[in-house]
């Protein structure tokens, strides 16, 4: 593995955030990213499946608490995963799933986490528009002893939301990705408030209102838990 990656990554950490968020601007170029996209919309139709305020496609297998049943990624896919990797992000390991969701303008996601049938980091690249990734506070469990009587609502769990715009690499790892729930308000605009904690890291100024267009997410992990198909099939 890299060495001087992890050294190289330590100048994108986020540090008004909680650990570990790592944002590199300009990770791709807009060449790169015409690319991505075009290669995306090219993808059969039968490769997306629609969800309720988004939809997605799945490549390099289905991840199972048994384990993933290991798909080949295809070499446009493939690449970036090496270049993420390289860097350091998986301790050294290859990512070998990727999730692409496309939001349209105004559509967004739930507050959820994402189980740990992950390695306990998740990259993220971004194409064709910005959104505000929001973070919440867990629901607190009683014996926790927090519970002051004030009701959990998302609005009282709300802590903090990161700027991403399109082009940039977004790293979560630690508290950030373990912890935290994430989610995306399906709205059209949004205005940037002290609460975005990476405002000059992604050049943006607070009480800017940026205006979102559809965005592609290329959400690229590291199952550790594969299950080889020769293997599951009994094949010599």
């Amino acid at each position: 593995p890299c060495m001087s990656c992890n050294r190289d990554l330590k100048q994108f950490i986020v540090d008004d955030a909680p650990p570990t968020v790592r944002y590199v601007p300009d990770f791709i170029s807009e060449d790169e990213e015409a690319y991505l996209l075009q290669q995306v919309y090219k993808s059969p139709k039968t490769k997306w499946t629609q969800l309720s305020g988004r939809r997605l496609q799945n490549w390099g297998g289905l991840p199972h608490p048994k384990g993933m049943l290991a798909e080949k990624l295809p070499d446009w896919l493939q690449a970036y995963c090496e270049k993420i990797s390289s860097l350091g992000a998986f301790s050294g390991k290859t990512a070998n799933h990727v999730l692409v969701n496309e939001y349209k303008q105004g559509e967004g996601i739930m507050p959820h986490e994402d189980g740990p049938l992950y390695h306990p980091t998740v990259t993220t690249i971004s194409l064709g528009s910005h959104t505000l990734l929001d973070f919440y506070a867990p629901i607190s469990s009683l014996e926790d002893g927090e519970d002051d009587g004030a009701p959990q609502t998302e609005e009282n769990r709300f802590l903090l939301s990161l700027l991403v715009k399109p082009r940039s690499l977004l790293i979560l790892q630690d508290e950030m990705y373990q912890r935290l729930l994430h989610g995306i308000r399906p709205r059209s605009q949004d205005t940037l408030t002290d609460k975005v904690v990476n405002l000059s890291a992604a050049g943006a100024l607070q009480g800017e209102t940026l205006t979102r267009g559809t965005r592609v997410s290329l959400t690229i992990r590291h199952v550790p838990k594969v299950i080889k198909t020769k293997l599951l099939l009994g094949r010599k």
